[in-house]
């Protein structure tokens, strides 16, 4: 049997080849922008034509901006790997692309076309990208990626919730939840398959010895555990049963992660950093749970960062910087200027978990935590974007 093309005849530029190419590119820069004009709004210094009161739009276009674009960047790029078929290229990736742009500037714009209209606008991508990718899994029969198009279609009723839930009571607390939970969910699932393969392939190569623990029914059961956890948070973010449960999920998360080895791994950053990134799952259950026993010592935005910025953030980078690398040709090593943008985002998240911990110093840390950021994703766009806009080196 002939082997199955990995690329369709494709003329066009090379930014539109492959789906991690546009959406990698768009959501880091979108990232740098939208921390850039969030500190001002927070501290009344601008204001933005948005039907969301500032804090409201700000974990709106985390959530439903940037987090998806580069989620999606992700998915195009393995789905072809898992399920056989070619990728999605050319005028149907540019169309994705525009959908989610325009759920970007509808979103800017809603309080001059009104909430339902940007709703409307905002929530169509995370649907096509459902479909998109269900049509997929589907078609492949890749069955056991379908609990991936389960997230993503709780990410979209989530989105839905928090359009309504805001403009209804001003704020989105329940929805809020419910996207963080899926993300940090699915930062579980896609974490809980790189890290431990990536970090296999490297010791296998540079360092033969203990090897990173498989995937069996411990690891489901720490996952499951954690995922109702979340539930329970989502559900009652006060409650001393959610605290217990935030406590076990934390040990959960701790043995998982073991598990896989990572500190036999250190002398490579690219591997090293996604063990740095997941272990910010833990901490942030741990310090949930502190936000319930002790909210006065440990606010929920010192547990809600540390996921959002730490692992979410960092995983990110780690999974955009070493895709990019390698489907471009490029060797898999981090040089210099990439080791400096991980430093930035765990800066950044320190600071973040630092100003709700001190908030005496709030000004300080959260100016800090911008920089952070903004270096970490503007400092990708620039240093990657040339890779992404160019076709793939030739090996010789």
């Amino acid at each position: 049997m002939a082997p199955i093309p990995r690329l369709k005849a494709y003329d066009g530029p090379a930014i539109l080849s492959y789906g991690f190419r546009p959406f990698f590119f768009a959501g880091a820069f979108f990232a740098a922008l939208a921390i850039a004009l969030w500190l001002p709004q927070f501290f009344g210094e601008l204001s933005l034509p948005n039907a969301f009161a500032p804090p409201v739009w700000h974990a709106h276009e985390m959530l439903f901006g940037f987090a998806p674009a580069i989620v999606t960047g992700f998915l195009l790029t393995a789905i072809p790997n898992w399920t056989g078929r070619l990728p999605l290229q050319g005028a149907p990736l540019l169309a994705l692309l525009l959908a989610w742009l325009a759920g970007r500037t509808g979103v800017a714009a809603s309080g001059a076309i009104g909430w339902a209209p940007a709703m409307i606008l905002d929530c169509a991508y995370l649907l096509i990208l459902g479909l998109v990718i269900g049509r997929e899994v589907v078609a492949g029969k890749n069955w056991r990626n379908l609990k991936v198009l389960a997230i993503i279609a709780m990410l979209f009723a989530a989105n839905v919730a928090f359009h309504i839930e805001a403009h209804a009571t001003g704020a989105a607390n329940y929805s809020e939840r419910s996207a963080i939970a899926a993300i940090v969910a699915l930062v579980m699932l896609i974490g809980g398959r790189v890290t431990p393969s990536f970090t296999r392939n490297w010791l296998v190569r540079e360092n033969p010895g203990r090897l990173p623990g498989s995937a069996d029914r411990f690891d489901a059961a720490f996952v499951l555990v954690s995922v109702t956890a979340l539930a329970a948070w989502i559900a009652a973010p006060d409650a001393l049963a959610t605290a217990a449960a935030m406590l076990v999920a934390a040990a959960a998360q701790t043995i998982r992660l073991s598990r896989w080895v990572g500190w036999r791994a250190w002398r490579d950053p690219l591997v090293l950093v996604l063990h740095v990134a997941y272990l910010f799952i833990p901490i942030g259950f741990v310090l949930q749970a502190c936000a319930i026993f002790h909210p006065e010592l440990a606010p929920p935005s010192a547990g809600i960062h540390t996921w959002t910025i730490g692992a979410v953030g960092g995983m990110i980078l780690a999974v955009m910087t070493r895709a990019t690398l390698g489907h471009t040709g490029r060797a898999l090593k981090a040089s210099r200027a990439t080791v400096l943008i991980y430093i930035a985002t765990a800066v950044s998240a320190l600071a973040r978990v630092a100003a709700a911990l001190d908030p005496q110093r709030s000004f300080e840390l959260l100016h800090l935590a911008a920089a952070g950021w903004i270096v970490a994703f503007a400092g990708f766009a620039a240093i990657y974007g040339p890779y992404l806009a160019r076709p793939r080196r030739r090996t010789p």
